[in-house]
């Protein structure tokens, strides 16, 4: 059975200050966008940092239970010092507190990991459950995440489901989360599942094909000049390449962003990049890779990109995608300048939750959302993996998939917890500063905790 996705917004403690623009942050221009990796270095920081805070609080919050048994030397059952016994849903369980990072110790179950594999491993990431997720979300860590993110200045809004409902919807300033917005890189997520989609569709025979048949104005036969017989390794370049950033060719994001999107075919550009890795070696960051893969699906399905989302993904999921800019040629930018609002986006992020699934119909095969997800190359910034389109990391034992543009939007789904995050920020700020550090560390020093802990049980009625 599936979660029908609906929504129960809750709002904690004092609204901070709104002030919406009332604009459509997207149509800049192009110049003004900056692809780069997850900077995760110095994260966690000094002891002074409120991550840190967090987790000496979660050290020491489990300890309190213990304490009191043993002044108050309580024998009843569930209740005798030792046996780990804490009443679910307080926020006092044991499985958000006292994770030793770096041990791979996991109060979630207690059990150290020394080869103590949970049986839930062995599943597909997709049917994992974690047995010591709570319901709800912790109220105390919530209201502590929410402190967290009315510091930052840049964030627009914050949005938190758990099994398929939005328990919170909180908005800081500016474009409202029902307002389209641009989530720059995020785009790239969004247009791995029009890739799905076309392959359902019939367009693409799965992602292990060339890319070089689709340009064969801009590719040189494979056997190149009768004078220089040696193969062009362009021709080993696949669509899986493209979606996974490992095609091999330079960059064109970073430096050379602005040269790329200067120039009369982006396109042609991208491909004349000089190959610098064999095609699958490793993971080189390049929104032109996923600008190829856009110009790919033009021509392999004879539809403008946006009308081809608009078809597989956004009507069948009921999003809305509203049209973003093109190149010279008239392909829609792939994989940066989308424009989505935070709600849908919210709502996509369920729909792979769900395994493809939407309100009981099928829009994506889940084999592709389980492909999509199977991290294929690896950042040499900070080890996290990359798949389809998908940043894959971990957050105190939970496997997480996440989207990421520039500036600070991103979409974190825990599958195991049923827990999807949308965070969207100002596109057009200059380099983070530690912004999207602050975001990871929301998601790890209390969402996912507050997820493990669920929301306290009601109180009894009074006879």
């Amino acid at each position: 059975m599936h979660l029908l996705f609906h929504q129960r917004t809750i709002s904690l403690g004092r609204d901070a200050p709104a002030t919406p623009d009332g604009t459509v942050a997207g149509d800049a221009p192009a110049t003004a966008s900056v692809a780069t990796e997850p900077d995760t270095s110095g994260r966690f920081g000094s002891p002074a940092t409120p991550g840190c805070w967090a987790r000496l609080r979660r050290r020491l919050l489990p300890l309190i239970p213990a304490m009191i048994l043993a002044t108050l030397s309580l024998g009843a059952a569930g209740c005798q010092m030792g046996d780990g016994t804490v009443e679910r849903g307080k926020g006092e369980n044991g499985a958000h507190g006292a994770q030793a990072e770096g041990k791979g110790e996991s109060g979630a179950d207690g059990a150290q990991a020394q080869g103590q594999a949970s049986p839930e491993a062995s599943l597909p990431l997709l049917d994992r459950r974690s047995p010591a997720g709570g319901v709800g979300l912790d109220s105390l860590l919530i209201q502590e995440a929410l402190e967290v993110a009315g510091r930052q200045s840049r964030l627009h809004n914050m949005l938190v489901a758990r099994h398929g409902e939005v328990l919170l919807e909180r908005h800081f300033r500016g474009p409202p989360p029902d307002r389209p917005a641009n989530v720059k890189s995020v785009s790239k997520s969004l247009l791995s599942a029009v890739v799905g989609g076309a392959i359902q569709e019939g367009y693409l025979d799965g992602v292990e094909i060339p890319m070089a048949p689709f340009f064969p104005e801009y590719v040189p036969v494979r056997n190149g000049e009768a004078d220089d017989p040696t193969p062009d390794p362009r021709h080993e370049i696949t669509l899986a390449h493209l979606l996974s950033m490992s095609s091999g060719l330079q960059s064109t994001s970073f430096g050379n962003y602005g040269s790329w999107v200067a120039s009369r075919d982006w396109v042609r550009w991208v491909l004349e990049r000089p190959m610098i890795h064999e095609p699958g070696d490793r993971m080189v960051y390049s929104t032109g890779n996923s600008h190829l893969v856009s110009a790919l699906l033009v021509r392999a399905s004879g539809l403008a990109t946006h009308e081809l989302a608009r078809r597989t993904l956004a009507e069948p999921a009921g999003i809305r995608l509203p049209a973003w800019p093109r190149d010279p040629q008239g392909i829609h930018f792939g994989g940066n300048d989308m424009l989505i609002s935070p709600r849908d986006l919210l709502r996509f992020g369920e729909l792979y939750r769900q395994g493809g699934v939407m309100e009981g119909e099928r829009v994506l095969e889940r084999s592709w959302v389980e492909e999509s997800w199977r991290p294929r190359v690896f950042s040499r910034r900070d080890g996290n993996g990359y798949g389809l389109g998908w940043w894959a990391r971990d957050s105190g034992g939970h496997e997480v998939r996440f989207a990421w543009g520039y500036g600070g939007q991103f979409l974190f789904i825990v599958p195991e917890l049923e827990l999807t995050v949308v965070f969207t920020s100002d596109p057009w700020s200059p380099r983070e500063g530690g912004h999207n550090q602050v975001l990871h560390g929301i998601v790890d020093d209390y969402l996912v905790p507050a997820a493990v802990a669920g929301a306290a049980p009601p109180l009894p009625a009074h006879p």
